[in-house]
């Protein structure tokens, strides 16, 4: 079970990584670099502790699940990026995907 929780908190640190760079502003801004640095290191680091027992291919699909849903939801409501049910849906889909993976196996 801990594999997992690595996983999942990669994801959210991948979330951190990819807001950290929009922030930025074309790496012109210390602290968000330095976010992006810690974001990105932490979100590989915690990769790769659950790559040691979960397979790949799955791994790398539950990580971008949490990746792309975390990020469309600080998109949302951080950045304020119009919400839709069609976005709603995409990102639900790429959940039902992952699962699909993981049963599969």
């Amino acid at each position: 079970m801990r594999q997992w929780i690595y996983l999942f908190l990669s994801g959210l640190f991948e979330v951190g990584w990819i807001v950290s760079l929009k922030m930025t502003d074309g790496f012109s801004r210390i602290l968000p670099i330095t976010g992006y640095a810690v974001f990105g290191g932490a979100a590989a680091y915690f990769l790769s502790l659950s790559l040691k027992s979960i397979p790949m291919g799955i791994a790398y699909s539950a990580w971008m699940a949490v990746s792309v849903v975390g990020t469309l939801l600080v998109d949302v409501t951080w950045f304020k990026q119009p919400y839709s049910a069609v976005r709603v849906l995409c990102a639900l889909l790429i959940i039902a995907g992952t699962c699909g993976l993981k049963a599969a196996r």
